[in-house]
Parts: C-alpha cells; structure tokens; sequence
C-alpha cells in the first residue's frame, strides 16, 4: 500500500481559511517592512559589517518566502499538479525556510563569538568570511531543494500534497540539520550571551538600562524562533512516523497539522522584520535615518566604540 486517498475538503476549506487570516496580515506588514529595512542596509548604510551581511542575506530569504505565501495559499486551496510552476515554488520555499533559520543561527553564533571572546572575534570574524559562508549556504540549499522537489515530482500527484506513505528520509535528515542542530546552537549561544551581560551589568552599572535592553532582545528572539519552528519540525517528524508505521488512519490529522503549523512558521518572515530596527543602531549614521531611536542611546555608542560586543548583542 504505497497511498493513502483519504481526504476531508471541509478540512481544507478550513485551513485553507486559516492560511488567509494569517498570511493577510503577514504579507501586508512584511512586504512594506522587508522593503524598508532593505533600503536602510543596502543603500544607506555605509560600512560593511557583519551584521550587515548577515540581515541582507536574511531579508532575501525572507522576502523570496513572502513571495511564495499567495501560491501556498492557492495550492492549498486547489490540486494543482506538480508542474514548472508548482517545482520553482517549491525550490523557492524549501531553499528559503531553512536558509532564514541558518541565517538565525549565524547571528547568534556572531553574537556569541563577539562578545564572548572579543579579542579573537577580531580574527574570527570579518564581513568577508560572512559573506562566504552565506554564498555556501545558499548553493547548498539550492541543491537541496532541487533534489527535494524532483524526489516530490516522482512520488506524488498535486503540489505541496503529500499523499504517498513512502517514507522521505530527507525529511529526517532536514529535521535534524536544518532545525535540531540550529536550535541546539541558538539555545546555547542566547544562553551565554545573556549571563556574559548579566556579569557585565555589575562591571558596568553605567550601561545597565542598555544591557538590561539586550538582553530583553535576545529572549524575544529565542522565544519567537522556537515558537516559530519548533511546531512544523515536529509534525513533520510525526509524518515520517506516520510514513514509516503506515498509520493511514492518523494521515489526515497529521497533514492537516503540518499545513497549520507551516504557516505559523511562515510568519517569521514578518517578524524578522522587527529586529532590523534593532541590528542597524550598530550603525552611526542609524539616528539620522529613523530620527525616533533613542538618542541617548547612540551618543553613548559612538562615545563606547572600544567596547563593540555590548553592541553587537543588539542584534
């Protein structure tokens, strides 16, 4: 038995609708925000950092998913078959999910590095090395999704609709690479960080409101990254179980939560979108172009340049 048929089209319907109540106000927040943040990094802002590498390659990944959310939706609602059409939005959206959370990871690591050893991150780090390792990130994905795509093509019938029970171990080895491994990492660097800052507020009575700020940052951010992909991850695991079991019966429950939970982790995108504010204040020439930030703030990091990894956690 290599195919379960069993379908419920209320329960399309119904995620289909959840899809819309979603996807409305992320793309309406996410396009205007990704297109602002990338103007302010790629045309206003003058020196090359890290930073400014890491949120570029970030935007793009971000903005290539926003791109794919209207045919999510449409597929989701219709069985279209797996055509050019269906296969570039597929490579689209399994190239940039999982490019958005590498790139989370990266920053966390650059966090961590920065201030957790500030006189090798001088070696360690430079906007070159950046750049190299987001340009092999992006073949390896491209890849990736070229392979997971014609393995979709061979196996099922209507576009982003797992229909066969035949197992996919890419599934499996894109679970624990592409989010078990990431989120291992991300933990452990936000954790580090944050008692690096908490020992630096008795260092640094001066700079605890900015410090206590970071590590605000941090936490939302962590928070939002599991509460983002932590859900599709596991319904996904729970699928190749189903898979590998072929538990016909529980299909429809699991299918179903795969589709809710993808568009939960689908909003990320948007929300992405809110730390730029907080990345570009590494930069000097940030006050001039949103007026509104904290003046005092910036006065106190241009005053501070000796000290660049209380900065760098802004991210």
């Amino acid at each position: 038995m290599n195919n379960c048929t069993e379908e419920d089209d209320k329960v399309q319907n119904g995620v289909a609708l959840f899809q819309l109540i979603v996807y409305i106000p992320v793309l309406s927040l996410g396009i205007p925000l990704n297109t602002i943040a990338f103007w302010v990094f790629c045309c206003k802002l003058k020196r090359w950092t890290e930073t400014r590498v890491y949120m570029i390659n970030l935007m793009v990944a971000d903005s290539f998913l926003l791109f794919s959310l209207p045919f999510r939706l449409y597929f989701t609602k219709y069985d279209h078959p797996i055509d050019k059409l269906c296969s570039t939005i597929l490579n689209i959206y399994f190239t940039n999910m999982p490019m958005s959370i590498l790139i989370i990871t990266l920053i966390a690591i650059d966090r961590y590095i920065a201030i957790k050893f500030p006189l090798k991150a001088k070696i360690l780090r430079s906007p070159l090395k950046s750049a190299s390792i987001c340009g092999f990130l992006w073949i390896t994905l491209i890849i990736y999704s070229f392979l997971r795509s014609a393995f979709q093509k061979q196996t099922e019938q209507f576009c982003f609709r797992k229909q066969s029970i035949q197992p996919n171990y890419s599934v499996l080895f894109s679970v624990i690479l592409g989010y078990l491994i990431p989120l291992g990492i991300v933990i452990f660097c936000s954790v580090q960080v944050i008692k690096c800052l908490k020992k630096k507020i008795i260092t640094s009575p001066h700079e605890k409101k900015m410090i206590q700020k970071a590590i605000q940052i941090i936490s939302v951010n962590l928070c939002v990254f599991v509460v983002c992909f932590s859900p599709i991850y596991i319904t996904l695991l729970l699928r190749f179980a189903v898979d590998v079991s072929r538990a016909c019966s529980l299909l429809l429950e699991v299918t179903t939560s795969i589709q809710i939970c993808s568009c939960i982790a689908n909003t990320n995108c948007c929300l992405d979108a809110f730390c730029y504010y907080f990345a570009a204040k590494e930069f000097p020439e940030f006050p001039s172009l949103f007026p509104t930030c904290i003046l005092k703030r910036c006065r106190m990091k241009q005053s501070q340049e000796s000290q660049p990894p209380t900065d760098q956690v802004m991210i």
